[in-house]
């Protein structure tokens, strides 16, 4: 079982947990080129601005976390299982309870259809996943977070392994050194998320 302390120290060293499935072992990685989104040069796209602006989503921060992180757990189309194992939902519940993790949800009709969940640690906030249900729910909420981080003065959006989704939402690449640079100047700051 990951432990709350364990898991804190491993963050502030540049690593995050990913299991081999749903029951595998969990193991720490730490890639060597680290997917994070510049905070100061992230632009919703014309379309993504519109949906917002349709207000077709209400957003919530923590109405439901374990909602979002099981949601977010659930295999992707195409695939049979996932990296989040029971072990790194127990302990990231555990961090919500203590103030740590946070979700960010979009709401339609009383239902949640979408959203992300990630750890904040001084002006860091790490973005471990995100899920749909309905088509733009979790780019709304990305944007939203994006927002939310910018004016609390947050100045590390970690989004740990680049994919083609990450990409579309701004997200660049940056070195091991360049990356715990960064971190270790947004951990020196304290900053609450809410």
């Amino acid at each position: 079982m990951i432990r709350v302390e364990e898991l804190l120290r491993a963050y502030r060293h540049g690593f995050f947990p990913m299991a081999e499935s749903r029951d595998g072992t969990v193991s720490w990685c730490q890639p060597y080129q680290r997917a994070v989104v510049p905070l100061d040069h992230f632009r919703a796209s014309r379309s993504l601005r519109r949906i917002i602006d349709q207000g077709c989503f209400t957003i919530r921060i923590d109405a439901d976390f374990e909602g979002v992180i099981r949601a977010c757990s659930m295999p992707r189309a195409g695939e049979s299982d996932t990296w989040i194992s029971e072990e790194i939902i127990e302990v990231f519940v555990k961090l919500h309870r203590l103030g740590l993790a946070h979700s960010i949800e979009s709401w339609q009709e009383g239902e949640l259809v979408g959203g992300l969940y990630g750890l904040a640690m001084g002006a860091a906030f790490f973005g471990e996943s995100m899920f749909f249900k309905r088509p733009h729910a979790s780019k709304v909420a990305f944007a939203y977070l994006v927002a939310h981080l910018r004016q609390k003065g947050y100045l590390l959006l970690d989004a740990q392994i680049m994919n083609p989704h990450l990409e579309m939402l701004g997200a660049v690449e940056i070195d091991h050194e360049h990356y715990m640079a960064q971190l270790e100047t947004a951990l020196a700051k304290k900053i609450l998320f809410i």
